[in-house]
């Protein structure tokens, strides 16, 4: 899974290949600033972005995934809910 530090956020995005279907399915997971070195403080769990959307490459999957971490990161610092 790989990880970016986008301003204070760390993201953790991957590709997961879906077990029924054809394709890959793109995860994320947002953990925000922590005084704990040791602990991540997550504030958006790993869930699965786009479930209406199959992917046909896990690079696909991944970068879908990393540019809804970017609009995210993006809102949160302008003090806006992501859409």
């Amino acid at each position: 899974m790989p990880d970016k530090l986008i301003g204070v956020y760390n993201v953790s995005y991957s590709a997961v290949p879906l077990p029924d279907e054809q394709g890959w399915a793109a995860h994320l997971t947002i953990a925000g600033p922590s005084a704990n070195p040791m602990h991540r403080n997550i504030v958006y769990p790993d869930h699965r972005i786009s479930p209406d959307k199959i992917f046909s490459s896990s690079e696909e999957a991944e970068q879908a995934a990393l540019h809804v971490a970017e609009q995210m990161v993006q809102a949160a610092q302008e003090g806006r809910a992501h859409d």
